[in-house]
């Protein structure tokens, strides 16, 4: 009890007691003050005239300098300590003679221990590390933390945010999956829109704005956000750069995007305070068996219970003081914009362009070089650098969708899906019967597809000409040999043009075969 710190109010209190003709032991019965305080008090009080009545209390600062006035003149130690805390004054600390090197380390950013540990190493300091400490302790300046209560009017502007989900059993994979909830709180009637969903895509963010302005019949002239990727592609407080498939959605609704500082969100604490509403007051002693059911849940939950309810801040229903804003919203636009995604793909070697697992043909002379999608919920188009629309296809959403535009492959790769083996039969029968001849036995091989042969004797015709190609085919039938490898050696040999008993022969063959009968010469029956 003797060290317990007296507060000058208590000193106020003993002497309105005073003043009141009660004695120091009736004071002190009350554990109020000590008898030698009260004794030294009454003292001063005499003295001042402070307990007449008709005499105003004197301030605590008054009353202060009365004690430490008294206790000065009674140079008495006993008081002196006893009034200490109240009469304290700084003591000159040790570390004085070496203020200048703390304080140029302490704006290095070196931490106290470091500092302690190179004044005993190099100054032979003889202190302790806690005079160090509160000695950096006055150096520090307080950092004050002030904010300030943001007012908006009706219809002026809302606060979007995501918050972290339950887990939710996938119908499809019969696993579960991670989700979010997407919140759009009105900033004057504190109603809200939430929407739970499987990811934070882009699309996914403009199919919620969709939804929340259809479902509070209007737009706000500002859109509050924080800084999601799939809004701000450049997060800097001085140079902000809107995601461009964001950036037309603002335009089409004609709203504003007003991002937050990075890192602050205290500057949209009404949809803040939304998303901790629904964790602990929606998500907890509920069960979900799917998305549609979490979101038909939560969408009931707003209306009758979250609407509903008297606001803390508002002290009114949200959704009472909604009637009064959705008056000054902006009304919808009449054509709703479409939710499009901007991304850059690079061309792959077989003239394609992948966009969520599925590919669309681009021109093949774009090969190795990035394009940059515009992908809609019906189309995707490719664009060059340069914004010139390169392709265009039917947006595909299953796994694996492949869109191709013949006229955007290789000439080759033309040709191979052109000619087909019904092509390739017209385009001999032009030629001549004995080409169609050997087309015909070469597309009637069991064991093997010929399709490609069959082409590179086409071009022959293109390279040679018909009619000599005709002609070699005949000679081919004479001899009864499928081959479009031995047409096109024929041909560039000119052997086409030889007669056939001028053909020179290699020196194995002796004009002949074992079993070689000539066609002029007389068969079994005809020598009969």
């Amino acid at each position: 009890m003797a060290n317990r710190r007296i507060e000058m109010q208590e000193y106020r209190s003993a002497l309105y007691r005073m003043r009141q003709r009660e004695s120091n032991r009736s004071i002190n019965r009350d554990h109020v003050l000590g008898r030698r305080k009260l004794a030294n008090l009454r003292s001063i009080a005499e003295q001042e005239n402070w307990l007449d009545p008709s005499v105003a209390l004197p301030t605590e600062r008054v009353l202060l300098e009365a004690i430490k006035a008294r206790d000065l003149a009674n140079k008495s130690s006993e008081s002196a300590t006893e009034y200490a805390p109240l009469i304290h004054a700084d003591s000159q600390s040790n570390l004085v003679q070496y203020a200048q090197i703390i304080e140029a380390w302490f704006k290095q950013g070196v931490n106290g221990k470091a500092i302690y540990n190179a004044l005993v190493r190099n100054q032979d300091y003889k202190g302790h590390y806690s005079s160090v400490r509160r000695y950096l302790k006055k150096l520090r300046v307080p950092k004050i933390d002030a904010t300030m209560i943001l007012d908006f009017e009706p219809g002026e502007a809302c606060q979007v945010d995501f918050g972290a989900g339950p887990l939710i059993l996938d119908q499809h994979s019969g696993k579960l999956c991670k989700t979010w909830f997407f919140v759009m709180t009105m900033c004057f009637s504190r109603h809200q829109y939430v929407e739970f969903v499987r990811d934070q895509t882009v699309e996914t963010w403009l199919s919620c704005h969709h939804h929340a302005f259809r479902h509070f019949g209007g737009v706000p002239k500002r859109v509050i956000i924080d800084n999601p990727k799939c809004a701000i592609t450049r997060a800097v407080i001085d140079d902000v750069l809107v995601q461009r498939a964001y950036a037309e959605c603002a335009e089409g609704y004609s709203f504003l995007v007003s991002p937050c500082p990075p890192a602050d969100p205290a500057k949209k604490g009404r949809v803040e305070a939304g998303v901790k509403y629904v964790k602990g007051n929606f998500l907890p002693t509920r069960e979900f068996c799917e998305l549609a059911d979490v979101n038909r849940q939560v969408m009931q939950w707003v209306m009758q219970e979250a609407g509903r309810r008297i606001h803390g801040t508002t002290h009114e229903q949200p959704l009472a003081l909604f009637e009064t804003e959705r008056a000054y919203l902006q009304a919808l636009p009449d054509r709703t914009p479409d939710v499009c995604t901007w991304v850059n793909a690079t061309v792959h070697r077989d003239a394609h362009v992948q966009f969520d697992s599925g590919l669309y043909s681009v021109p093949y002379t774009l090969i190795g070089q990035k394009l940059t999608l515009r992908v809609s919920s019906q189309i995707v188009d490719a664009f060059t650098p340069r914004h010139e629309l390169v392709a265009t296809h039917p947006r595909g959403r299953r796994k694996g969708y492949r869109s191709t535009v013949d006229e955007h492959l290789p000439p080759a790769a033309q040709a191979w899906l052109m000619h087909t083996p019904q092509y390739c039969l017209e385009q001999a029968k032009l030629v001549g019967p004995a080409c169609l001849g050997l087309v015909t036995r070469m597309f009637g091989d069991k064991v093997l597809d010929r399709l490609r042969m069959v082409q590179g004797l086409l071009r022959l015709g293109q390279r040679f000409g018909a009619e000599r190609l005709e002609g070699a085919c005949v000679l081919m039938q004479d001899v009864d040999v499928v081959s479009s490898r031995t047409v096109r050696m024929m041909l560039e040999k000119d052997l086409d043009k030889v007669p056939v008993q001028d053909v020179p022969h290699s020196p194995v063959y002796q004009g002949h075969g074992r079993f070689y009968r000539h066609n002029s010469a007389p068969t079994e029956f005809e020598l009969h």
